[in-house]
């Protein structure tokens, strides 16, 4: 079964891992691609150039036994059936077209449609309207359905028809569309005629770990998740209670909650298919997205206020929340618990006094934060057993600190910065009896401060007031 090659198919990049029979596990490359903005708030990537990588990856890979890849998770995608050519640039999860289009739905009362049979709310943030507006606005869309050669997916069931021929998707991934009914893990005709999508352009819909097809080659594409779903296996998280929280361009947190969806009050969280292993039962988690995460760093440096990313543990002294310094990460909206896609990033508490380091902690901190409150609604919900955090941040000693402080709760940090990757290659080994997976070297950040409360409710408040300030 080996050698085994993870993707990694993310939002800014693609990178690949190779494991081989000893268990020996190495960096095969990583391969940028272009983030296009057509207009405000428009967010595409170049389906060919995102499968160009996918393939290179591949070749410098050399002779492969199973490939294991993982995808953005509500990026989509539109082609032609026939010769496999992508009708449009893909959507990227972070767009925000379809706001009129989810807000067109929530006055006619469709959400709880929505939330009693996806568990998902009504946001451009998941696939359904983004694969309308293709349907739509797409030269050829109308006339291929017509010849029944649209195909309609995210990026994985494009990259897995490319390159194995089979039109299928996962359960997680599917469980991001807002077409997919959470309890039957099919697509569900009320969804699909209530946002107006084919049924019949969809994807078939199979286990995280299991069959998707040959590559060329010979190789046998064997798992297929959702990125945030694999770094959660990967994590090593296996009973309710565990959660993980990546800090990538968003921030994710995942919580494992057992075979059944935790349909109905979640706290703001969402429901959501975790993985499926062969003919195992499902299990599911509860979710909860911050939009704006590493791209807050990002855009501090790209305005000139951080020079260099090393700078986030040179802070000393009082925190700037302490100092009464709040920034709110919500440059993209507000995701979870709140799904406001309308409230704008700001800072709160600044005086002539305030320095340009403050700016910058109070960012690194409003991260924290905002993740804090996402741990805090599925404590809510699940008794929290284990938290543990990976992603660009979690390198940061400043940042694990101030987490943990904020939470209240150890915090348990990666040794490797790449848990999507290995949660893919164990998916593709779970098929094959191999253990549950653990072995990871964890650093634990254990609380250090005293009461946060007053904090977090001055925070609140801070993100009240950005909602309230519609711009």
């Amino acid at each position: 079964m080996y050698p085994i090659l993870a993707i990694d198919q993310g939002t800014t990049s693609t990178k690949a891992y190779l494991r081989m029979a000893g268990g020996a596990t190495r960096l095969v490359g990583s391969r940028g691609h272009r983030q296009l903005h057509p207009y405000p708030g428009w967010v595409e990537h170049d389906p060919l150039e995102l499968l160009d990588n996918i393939r290179a990856l591949m070749e410098a890979a050399g002779p492969l036994a199973r490939l294991g890849l993982a995808n953005q998770g509500e990026t989509v995608v539109a082609w032609d059936a026939q010769t496999k050519r992508p009708l449009h640039n893909a959507i990227v999860w972070q767009d925000n077209r379809t706001a009129p289009e989810t807000e067109r739905l929530k006055a006619a009362d469709l959400e709880a449609e929505t939330l009693a049979r996806a568990g998902l709310p009504l946001d451009p943030y998941f696939s359904a309207t983004k694969l309308r507006w293709l349907l739509d606005n797409t030269q050829d869309a109308r006339a291929l359905h017509r010849q029944g050669r649209l195909r309609l997916g995210t990026s994985d069931a494009f990259f897995i028809d490319c390159l194995t021929n089979t039109f299928a998707t996962d359960v997680s991934t599917a469980s991001r569309t807002s077409l997919l009914n959470l309890r039957t893990l099919q697509w569900d005709e009320t969804l699909c005629t209530l946002f107006g999508v084919p049924r019949e352009c969809l994807p078939e819909i199979r286990p995280t770990a299991g069959n998707f097809g040959q590559l060329p080659g010979g190789a046998a594409l064997t798992a297929s998740a959702v990125d945030q779903q694999a770094a959660l296996f990967g994590h090593g998280c296996q009973h309710p209670g565990d959660i993980k929280i990546t800090f990538g361009t968003g921030a994710f947190a995942l919580g494992l909650t057992g075979t059944a969806p935790a349909m109905g009050a979640t706290n703001g969280l969402l429901p959501t298919a975790a993985w499926q292993i062969g003919a195992a039962a499902p299990q599911y988690a509860l979710d909860g997205g911050i939009l704006t995460a590493g791209s807050a760093l990002e855009w501090l440096r790209g305005i000139g206020l951080l020079a260099d990313f090393a700078e986030i543990d040179t802070f000393s002294g009082p925190s700037a929340a302490a100092q009464g310094v709040f920034f709110v990460p919500a440059l993209a909206g507000l995701g979870c618990p709140y799904w406001d896609r309308t409230a704008r990033g700001a800072w709160f508490g600044l005086s002539l006094e305030t320095p340009r380091a403050a700016l910058i902690r109070a960012v690194v901190e409003g991260i924290a934060l905002r993740a804090a409150q996402l741990a805090g609604a599925f404590a809510q919900t699940a008794p929290l057993a284990r938290i543990s955090i990976d992603g660009g941040l979690s390198r940061s000693a400043y940042f694990t600190q101030f987490l943990a402080n904020a939470l209240g709760h150890p915090v348990s940090v990666a040794a490797s910065a790449d848990l999507t990757a290995i949660g893919m290659i164990q998916l593709c080994e779970s098929l094959h009896g191999a253990a549950p997976p653990a072995g990871q070297a964890w650093a634990v950040a254990k609380p250090q401060s005293g009461d946060f409360t007053a904090i977090h409710a001055q925070f609140a408040g801070a993100v009240e007031r950005t909602r309230a300030r519609k711009n």
